[in-house]
């Protein structure tokens, strides 16, 4: 069966099902805003909704990630390689993950944030979110990046892109040193239990910009081969 053999060969692209799960990881981290929107205005019950929603939305990236690790084709001619592609799954799974964690300990401990620290933390939150949404422009390019043969004007967008994503991705470090001096000097105002959870919950936010960049990172050293 020649047909059969030439589609065992070459084998199915895994480009399409890995920008299916990175559009799955972004659901879950568009209920990112409207959650600490909740928290902010002390909203228990809207709070809990968009929990539910991450968490759900958390559940079928990972879904969509087994499936891509079990049916991923192993011929010697698929387009990219078999590992870049599950390097480039992890890393996206791992910003869901992000996402769960961090709003998982402030449901977890009916966190509130103090009010000096409000809208520093939601520019945080906001970076972030732009963080991911940057790394998945760039992952929504790939199909073209295979199509081209990697040419030299697709790959160079694929760049530009990754270039805005280092540097949101710097951004929300910088933004981490200023809430967390903003934190520093109420301190003594503030139950030492919170203050430690609130330091845990910077550094979680700030890991879902991480987490975006990341992917890029992989991303990148899939274009270098």
């Amino acid at each position: 069966m020649p047909g059969g053999y030439l589609s065992g060969i070459f084998g199915a692209s895994p480009i399409r099902p890995l920008q299916k799960h990175m559009a799955q990881v972004i659901e879950c981290v568009n209920e990112l805003i409207p959650f600490i929107e909740a928290v902010l205005r002390h909203d228990t019950e809207a709070r809990a909704r968009h929990h539910k929603a991450i968490i759900d939305r958390e559940h079928a990236a990972d879904t969509l990630k087994k499936e891509l690790r079990l049916h991923l084709p192993t011929s010697l001619f698929m387009p990219v390689d078999r590992r870049d592609v599950l390097e480039v799954l992890t890393m996206q799974d791992r910003v869901a993950g992000g996402v769960r964690s961090v709003t998982g300990v402030m449901v977890g401990r009916d966190m509130q944030i103090p009010e000096p620290m409000k809208q520093q933390y939601r520019e945080l939150v906001k970076c972030c979110v732009d963080a991911c949404m940057t790394a998945y422009s760039a992952i929504c390019e790939l199909d073209e990046l295979v199509e081209t043969g990697f040419g030299s004007k697709e790959v160079d967008l694929v760049n530009d892109i990754l270039g805005e994503l280092d540097s949101l991705e710097q951004e929300t470090d910088e933004q981490q040193v200023e809430i967390r001096h903003t934190l520093f000097e109420m301190e003594s105002d503030l139950p030492p239990v919170d203050v430690m959870f609130l330091y845990r919950t910077i550094d979680k936010t700030g890991e879902i910009a991480d987490r975006a960049q990341r992917v890029g990172s992989r991303l990148q050293l899939m274009l270098a081969k």
